[in-house]
């Protein structure tokens, strides 16, 4: 070929592909010098580096471009890159942006998970966060809230010392490995914003990672919202009418509607049991009204600081977390500076005596306010406290809600979170100590700002405290929530959510005032004892994910699972996951029925109008380990009739013409389902191209694909695999001995009866057919040809008549359950089953009838059975045919063979070679010619007497006879469906498909 030639035949086959190469041809210089590519020099700066690749070139210009270096220079060069494959290095290094170009980053079709390696001009993106900044801080801010302040001496009152570090530990525990699980998750690859959202969706599918995403997300908008803070008000509610109500009771001057006082009894302990004396007090807290005006004002504020965007956020926390930090050390100051001699305040100091007098529990009634009283609503256990105290380790997440907006995800989140996660736990653990030394337990109990009492120097400190500890908490929550919502609305699988998209990089504007539009209703609301376990159940659902994910992953150890945090294992996400529904249940079991309820129904949701999400879950690996594990337990023996289930090979386009966009014949898809028992099983649907698969391959996947696309339209449950073969035969043989795995390999070939064989004058069809069919006994396949497909019943056509079966050779019982097959499909389940069976002699009959219905019966089938006679070949020959219908078909079949065995022999003949057919010797008795056209006249006699009205014929699949003509074998075969409207034609192989036994 002349090199003209072969450059207009690369170019117009790289312009189907999109791509455009030059011509590599054996003379050429860039071959022969591959070797003498020179390193750049380095002297040479990389940005004036000119790297021009053909891909961007029109073929007119090649020749006229040049560069400093020479035309033929940048030739050879950009022959020697096009050899490697450069321009696809150049594409996804994004290489071309030294030159100035800007190259789209490479992403899924879904999520655009990969990461474009830039070594030219950096994209222009929000600032990037460090660990103690974009992890740490907002972790502790969530974590240390109001609860520390103005609750935690009252637990470790109500639950006393012990009880206390138990409740401490096992809610440090649940989080802490919880935070374990999120940190080997988190170094397994590159993490996008939504945090434990991305991480559960990529873990356990996009329904699962949406519902508990979606939760999750309410569960920060309304922020564990929800203690009252007399005593259980609620999170970004909580934080913010914390807040509020704190500044309130500091400053009540401040408050514009009406105080409402609380009568709280005197408490007194009367050998180690409280009890109520003297005249009572009465308490002042802030009206309602008031909660809500203020409440409503700091949302907004705090929605124009977040709208400001990380940088700010990031100026403003330290303001926020720094005065509580010095609040805390003020308290332990005050612990510590306390005197031990003024105990009849309640405040011992710190004493031995106080702390044995602590260390046990006491629980008991109280008010709605928290105090003790034996006729109070409330009864405290620890299963209350554990609800109570539960919201006060929550906030693990606020790093990682974070995710998009990290400089090192991989390094920061478990950094951040593990430490955060700590310190927290370990101050708690500290505190329960030292309080139960520092008071007596009425003080504990009645005391609700102790921390501010015994604060040193002043308990403005510990209003200051509160304050800012509540709002850092609700600054965090309110700029986490809105990027998690952002980042399940940019997976795109919730349609409803595409309004809170957001470009990489850019601020959840939308979200952010949706979450506010949340948090105000809130804190309007005010009370919302019912919404307040329910969230908390939102967050242990959340913590429940993200250690199943991580437990998931981790056992199955897919190759891709390589985290770079190694102190994990999957006994410890087990653990932490038991722990989340074990505190779940510990709550309110009433609670977690309804939040498991409420996630359930987003997951069907999702499930209903969700776009799919192919992230490569954990779920599709444990289906494929599940998968491997099942087929190595079927091994390679034969399985057993009771476990039996068809497995159809399904030829889709042979015999017959079909218009070009529908690749298989409608009816077999609907014959296919009427294989299997309410649809439980699995087919294979095969289609082979005739030609050379290097040039077919694109081809055959494109068919492959709509092969599959028409197969869901069905409703049909099946694979498609799509062969290039030289011929049809060559690709059938390769199909038949490759196709499947062990025991899960398909067991019957299913294809449609060429009946257009004749009309068509396709003569290459008998021995194809005669060929598939040998290749399928060779290979122990059954078989069944459906004759009459054009006419075969949709799903909801109704049949009525019977279901005959011509059982005249032992098939295993295939034809037997087949027609127990059909009977449970809509369309056949109002016709009857007849058997009928082919005796030699009378004499014979009635032992066979007999015989049949017994073996029927211990089948569980019911059949009627008839016995028909047929008689010896001879007797054939005497009495002639008796069906008129049938005799014409006989004697046309006759004088065919006889022309085409004196063509044989003439051709024989001429050439002086053997007698041949389909290019092989035969040999041809036509006496055994005969008799096999009278035995199948005969069959064909008796179908059209007995079932002519039938709603299907299934008869017994004749071989093809050794040593005879391909063509001798389709005139038997037209001869016995001849005038039978709808027949299934079946051979069954060497084993049994149905049993006696239970």
């Amino acid at each position: 070929m002349e090199n003209g030639e072969m450059e207009s035949a690369n170019q117009e086959t790289h312009s189907q592909s999109g791509r455009r190469y030059t011509p590599v041809v054996t003379h050429d210089q860039a071959v022969l010098q591959m070797s003498s590519i020179e390193p750049i020099p380095p002297e040479i700066p990389l940005k004036k580096l000119n790297l021009r690749s053909q891909v961007n070139m029109d073929p007119s210009t090649r020749g006229e471009s040049s560069d400093s270096h020479g035309a033929s220079n940048g030739s050879q060069n950009e022959s020697k890159l096009e050899l490697f494959g450069f321009d696809s290095l150049v594409n996804i290094l994004g290489l071309k942006s030294m030159t100035g170009e800007q190259i789209p980053a490479p992403s899924s079709p879904r999520d655009g998970e990969d990461v474009a390696i830039t070594l030219g001009r950096p994209k222009q993106t929000g600032p990037k966060l460090g660990t103690m900044m974009g992890v740490f801080v907002p972790c502790l801010q969530n974590i240390l809230g109001i609860i520390y302040y103005i609750r935690f001496s009252w637990i470790v009152g109500m639950a006393g010392i012990g009880d206390s570090l138990l409740l401490v530990s096992l809610c440090g525990l649940c989080t802490f490995l919880t935070g374990i699980s999120l940190s080997a998750i988190a170094t397994n690859g590159a993490m996008k914003g939504g945090g434990p959202y991305y991480l559960i969706g990529r873990a356990l599918g996009p329904e699962v990672g949406v519902s508990i995403g979606l939760c999750f997300f309410l569960g920060n908008a309304v922020a564990g919202a929800l203690e009252k803070l007399h005593y259980l008000m609620f999170l970004f509610a909580r934080y913010v009418l914390g807040a509020v109500e704190t500044f309130l009771d500091a400053i009540p001057a401040a408050g514009f509607f009406k105080e409402s006082v609380t009568i709280v009894p005197n408490i007194t302990s009367i050998n180690g049991t409280t009890a109520t004396t003297g005249t009572p007090t009465t308490v002042s807290t802030p009206s309602l009204h008031d909660l809500q005006l203020y409440g409503v004002i700091v949302t907004i504020l705090l929605c124009f600081i977040v709208f400001g965007g990380v940088k700010i956020i990031n100026k403003v926390a330290p303001a926020f977390l720094i005065p509580v930090l010095f609040s805390i050390f003020c308290i332990f100051i005050g612990i510590f500076v306390a005197p031990r001699s003024n105990a009849s305040s309640g405040i011992t100091g710190l004493s031995t005596n106080t702390f044995k007098d602590n260390w046990s529990s006491d629980y008991q009634r109280t008010t709605n306010a928290g105090v003790p009283d034996q006729n109070g609503s409330t009864f405290w256990d620890f299963n209350a406290l554990v609800g109570l105290f539960f919201p006060a380790v929550t906030g693990i997440m606020a790093g990682s809600n974070r995710s998009a907006s990290l400089k090192d995800t991989q390094r920061s989140i478990p950094v951040g979170t593990l430490a955060a996660t700590l310190t927290t736990s370990f101050l708690y653990l500290i505190s329960v100590l030292l309080f139960g030394a520092l008071a007596t337990r009425e003080e504990l109990l009645t005391n609700r700002l102790l921390t501010a009492e015994v604060a040193w120097p002043v308990p403005a400190i510990i209003y200051v405290g509160i304050i800012l500890s509540t709002l850092g908490a609700a600054l965090q929550s309110l700029t986490g929530a809105p990027r998690l919502l952002a980042a399940i609305a940019n997976d795109d699988i919730l349609p409803v959510l595409k309004y809170f998209r957001v470009k990489e990089g850019g601020e959840p504007h939308l979200a952010t005032l949706f979450t506010a539009f949340i948090c105000i209703g809130c804190v309007v609301i005010g009370n919302l004892d019912l919404i307040t376990p329910t969230v908390t159940m939102f967050f242990l659902l959340c913590y429940a994910g993200v250690n199943l994910s991580c437990f998931l992953l981790d056992l199955l150890d897919a190759p891709s699972w390589r985290p770079r945090w190694k102190f994990h294992h999957w006994s410890l996400s087990l653990l932490g996951a038991l722990l989340c529904i074990v505190i779940m249940f510990l709550i309110s079991w009433f609670f977690t029925v309804v939040s498991l309820a409420l996630a359930s129904l987003i997951y069907y949701y999702v499930s209903l109008k969700g776009k799919a999400g192919d992230w490569g879950d954990g779920f599709k690996s444990a289906y494929f380990q599940l998968a491997l594990r099942s087929l190595r337990s079927l091994g390679a023996n034969q399985v057993h009739p009771k476990n039996w289930y068809p497995i159809p090979l399904i030829l889709c386009r042979p015999w017959g013409k079909l218009p070009e966009n529908v690749p298989c014949h409608p009816k077999l898809a609907d014959f296919a389902n009427c294989m299997k028992k309410k649809g439980r099983g699995m087919s294979i649907f095969v289609s082979t191209i005739d030609g050379d698969y290097h040039e077919l391959a694109e081809d055959a996947k494109t068919a492959c694909r709509q092969l599959s696309a028409y197969i869901d339209y069905k409703h049909c449950e099946g694979v498609a695999e799509i062969i290039v073969a030289p011929d049809m035969s060559d690709g059938f043989r390769g199909i038949v001995q490759t196709m499947g795995l062990g025991n899960l390999k398909p067991n019957i070939v299913v294809m449609r009866y060429p009946e257009i064989w004749r009309r068509e004058n396709l003569t290459q069809i008998p021995s194809t057919f005669v060929s598939i069919i040998n290749d399928c006994i060779i290979a122990n396949k059954a078989v069944v040809i459906v004759k009459g497909l054009d006419e075969w019943p949709g799903e909801y056509q109704k049949q009525y008549g019977t279901i005959d079966l011509y059982w005249i050779v032992r098939d295993g019982g295939l034809m037997l359950l087949l027609s127990q097959l059909l009977l449970t499909k809509e369309s056949f389940e109002s016709c009857k089953i007849q058997v009928f069976c082919i005796a030699e002699e009378d004499v014979e009959a009635e032992e066979l009838k007999a015989d049949v219905k017994k073996f029927l019966y211990d089948l569980r089938m019911q059949a009627e059975v008839i016995v028909v006679t047929m008689k010896s070949w001879e007797a054939h020959v005497e009495s002639g045919p008796q069906q008129d219908d049938s005799l014409e078909a006989f004697t046309s079949a006759q004088r065919r063979i006889a022309a085409y065995l004196a063509e044989m022999k003439e051709t024989a003949r001429r050439e002086g070679n053997p007698l041949m057919a389909d290019g092989k010797p035969v040999v041809v008795n036509e006496q055994q010619v005969d008799k096999f056209l009278y035995t199948t006249l005969k069959l064909n006699s008796t179908i059209l007497r007995y079932s002519r009205m039938a709603a299907v014929v299934l008869v017994s699949l004749p071989p093809p006879p050794l040593d005879h003509p391909a063509y001798f074998y389709m005139e038997y075969m037209d001869l016995l469906v001849e005038n039978v409207p709808r027949m299934l034609i079946v051979r069954g192989y060497r084993r049994d498909v149905v049993t006696l036994f239970t």
